[in-house]
């Protein structure tokens, strides 16, 4: 089977930094880890997708879609994108009988 040389991701030290800080943070979601994840072996050239894409839990297109993210927004594309909608709104708990 032919395997595609995977497009390396170039990760300047700065964003190499913030994704290493995102992925020891403990209360880092587990998507943006993930993500994180993707884009730092992916700066390796020695990075097999189908492996990396199996250890993740993802397919390889959503592999290559983290790639492309970043390359677009950088740093910023392991973070989810703004969702279309009404805005969630709370309102303080509402004072009953004691």
């Amino acid at each position: 089977m032919r395997r595609r040389q995977p497009h390396l991701v170039q990760l300047s030290r700065l964003d190499r930094a913030r994704l290493d800080t995102l992925l020891h943070n403990g209360k880092t979601q587990q998507r943006i880890a993930r993500r994180a994840r993707i884009l730092l072996a992916m700066s390796d050239p020695t990075t097999v997708v189908e492996d990396l894409a199996r250890s993740v839990g993802q397919a390889r297109n959503s592999i290559w879609s983290v790639c492309r993210r970043y390359e677009q927004w950088g740093v910023d594309a392991v973070f989810d994108a703004p969702r279309s909608g009404r805005p969630q709104e709370l309102s303080p708990p509402a004072a009953g009988p004691n």
